[in-house]
Formats: structure tokens, sequence, C-alpha cells
């Protein structure tokens, strides 16, 4: 087998342009660790976009995935498998759901959910309840369908045309839900936090009101936690915290830990509508994805773990004000658990992407949420040595950027 030499260049050459990732290319990672081509050391913050909730190469998933591959990789969907019903059984055990649906990704699990929510109202109300009410600013995926109910017209734009009967309306505002919704509403679809959208927690308040709505127009509801999800805020799922139960939830990124794998969770009251044939997924259910899942909820779903979540987020948030106190660069400090947001001030606003470059030079690893937030997804037991060390590289590589444009000014 030839060796191709892999550098940064490569991407350019071979892949298509839709990403612009970083010039580092990392190649092996160890808890909240991660070395490059070059053997330099990065922390980090960012943890594939709230995907990696056990850090790199965690002993259980690495050993659930090593047994299951001398056993049984790949079945189609015309037969099932042990890791599948066990990951099922696990999941309906531990939360409101009767009902899964496995896929490969968060946007396929969003799109089962949608297809789901829409036949169910056509099955029990006819085809005129069709109409989606999402939020603006939030983000759902990238099929057409999920793009389309996402509420950020720059990922829709160019696209067109979409698929209709979807509105927005802005988030946390219950009174302009009250004025969208109608018996016409199959589904109000919603993040507990708006994670792409900046992190913008959902108001407790808010989140009941809505689950009224929804039962006086007979729309359900539906959670997207795919990033909030799998102990990300220090619950198993989000919808805990806020005391509110969707009908229908979807799940991925840190549910195998890094491996590819989604869900969509819902009740026995909707799930008849997807009946034999109506939807399908090649890889959904895969052997080894259910396997390494499993081992993910197993270690995530402990006291341990997500009541560390909470001593974590006052580490970041200590940290955090500590550089603010600094450098008056923050306008302020948001979101739950382990998926944190601190927004720049009004004059660096559009500038995120800045600090993200600088941190990388600085050796830590963090991501943006939208132009205006800087965002870190960490693992959920990262060692406080590591939010320290990493803290203080942030803090360094956020002076640079300061003296870099007063120097330039």
């Amino acid at each position: 087998m030839t060796t191709v030499p892999v550098t940064r260049a490569l991407f350019d050459d071979v892949m298509v342009p839709n990403y612009n990732p970083q010039q580092f290319v990392p190649v092996r990672g160890e808890g909240s660790r991660v070395w490059d081509q070059d053997d330099r050391e990065y922390v980090d913050f960012a943890g594939g976009i709230a995907v990696n909730a056990l850090g790199h190469a965690h002993p259980a998933l690495v050993a659930a995935l090593k047994d299951q591959a001398d056993k049984l990789w790949h079945l189609s969907n015309t037969c099932t498998n042990e890791p599948a019903l066990r990951l099922a059984k696990k999941l309906t055990d531990a939360t409101f759901a009767d009902k899964v649906f496995f896929c490969s990704s968060g946007g396929e699990a969003n799109e089962a959910a949608f297809k789901l929510a829409r036949k169910y109202a056509y099955d029990n109300f006819g085809p005129e309840k069709h109409e989606i009410i999402a939020f603006t600013q939030a983000f759902h995926g990238r099929t057409l369908f999920t793009v389309s109910v996402g509420g950020q017209q720059k990922y829709r734009e160019g696209f067109e045309p979409v698929p209709g009967g979807i509105s927005h309306v802005p988030f946390n505002d219950i009174e302009a839900l009250k004025a969208a919704i109608s018996d016409k509403t199959c589904a109000v679809v919603m993040e507990p936090i708006q994670g792409e959208g900046g992190i913008i927690p959902a108001d407790p308040e808010f989140a009941r009101a809505v689950r009224e709505l929804c039962d006086e127009h007979n729309a359900v509801l539906v959670y997207d936690e795919v990033q909030t999800g799998v102990g990300r805020t220090g619950h198993l799922y989000a919808y805990e915290g806020l005391g509110v139960t969707p009908d229908i939830m979807t799940t991925a990124k840190a549910l195998g830990g890094g491996f590819p794998v989604g869900a969509m969770l819902c009740t026995d009251k909707v799930a008849p509508s997807l009946g034999f044939g109506t939807h399908g997924s090649t890889y959904g259910g895969n052997p080894l994805a259910c396997a390494v899942a499993e081992a993910a909820i197993d270690t995530i779903n402990t006291p341990e773990v997500l009541s560390g979540v909470a001593d974590k987020r006052a580490i970041f948030v200590e940290e955090l004000e500590k550089i603010n106190a600094k450098h008056q660069i923050f306008k302020e400090i948001r979101g739950e658990g382990l998926l944190i947001g601190a927004e720049l001030i009004d004059v660096w606003h559009g500038k995120a992407a800045k600090f993200l470059a600088a941190a990388r030079d600085a050796g830590v690893m963090i991501l943006v949420a939208g132009p205006n937030v800087l965002r870190m997804t960490p693992s959920l037991i990262i060692p406080e040595a590591d939010i320290r060390e990493g803290m203080a590289r942030l803090d360094q590589a956020i002076s640079h950027v300061l003296e870099t444009e007063t120097a330039e000014a």
C-alpha cells in the first residue's frame, strides 16, 4: 500500500472547500491533551464540538470498540443486533422515551424527528396539520429539511427553494410563539440551549409555556439535544434540568464519545407513525457504533461524572472571570455545565475567530459560536490541572490579540 505524505496543504488539493481547518494536523490524543504532527501539545477545550465527552482514547471506549471489532461490524436492518438492543434499552430506561431510532449523526436524527412529527400529525389529524415552528438563531443540521428548520438564513442561502410550512419566532419569546402557533402546527422544535446560535439557554418558564402551548394545539414538542445531551449540562439530558418532557428528542455528538452515532427517542404515543418502511438508515444501529455508545452511556450516566460537571464548570467560570478582570473582554459568560459561552464585548463583535487562531498558537483548542462568542465544550472528566493550564494559555492568547490590535491601531 502506497503511503501518501499528509500535510495541511493536501486538504486544499483533495477536499471540497466547505471546511477551512486550522493549519496544524492532530495525530493523537490522550485525555484532554492532543498532539500534532510536530509533536506539539494542545489542551483540548473543544472536545470535537461537544463530541469527545470522555476525552481522547478513553479506555472503556477503546476496549468496547476492540471487543466488538472482533465480533461483528455491520448488518443491514433486515437483522437486529445485541449492541443496538442493549443501547436502546439503556436509553429508554434512562429517559422519558419508550422507543429509539438509530442513525449516524445529529442531522439524521433531526431529519427523522421532523419526519415523525409530520407523519404523526398526518396520521392522527390530517394533511393540513403540517406546520413546524422553530426559533431564530437555532441550528438543527445540514440536510435540506434540517437547515430549513434551523433559524439561520446564512445556512439556507443558495439552496432554495427549501421545504415549506416552516416558520421561526424569537427564542425565549413566548408571546411570539403564542401568536404563531395554531391548530395547523404539527410541531415546535427547540434546543434547550441554543448552541451555534451563541450558547443561549432556554428560560425555564419559557420552556414550560412552550410545552403547554403544544398540548393546547395537539402539537408535538421536539427537543434537539444533539449538543446538550449525554451529560453536557450535568444532567444526562438537559430537559431534566428544565423540568419539561418532550415528545421527541434527538441525540448524537457525545453519544458515541467520538464514534459516529445518533438516535431519535420518542414516546409510544408518536412512535407508531414511523411504521414499517416509512424511514430508514443503512448504518443506523451499527454494532460497532452501538457498542461504543453503550460504553459511553455506562461511563457518563453515573453520579460521579454528572455531579462533577458542575464542579468543573465552576473552575472554568472562575478562570474566565480572572481573564475578564484583567482584560475586560467578555460581555457575559453563559451556558450550562460544560457548554460554556463567553460573549465578547461589543467592540470585538465579529472577531471571535481572531481569538480562536491565537488560542491555537498558544496551545489550547477552543471553538466559536457565531462571530461574537468563544465556546468551550471540553471533556466531562477533564482534570482540574488541564483546565487551569488551558486557561493560562487562553489568557496568553487574549493578551496577544489585544496587544496586536493595539499596535496596529
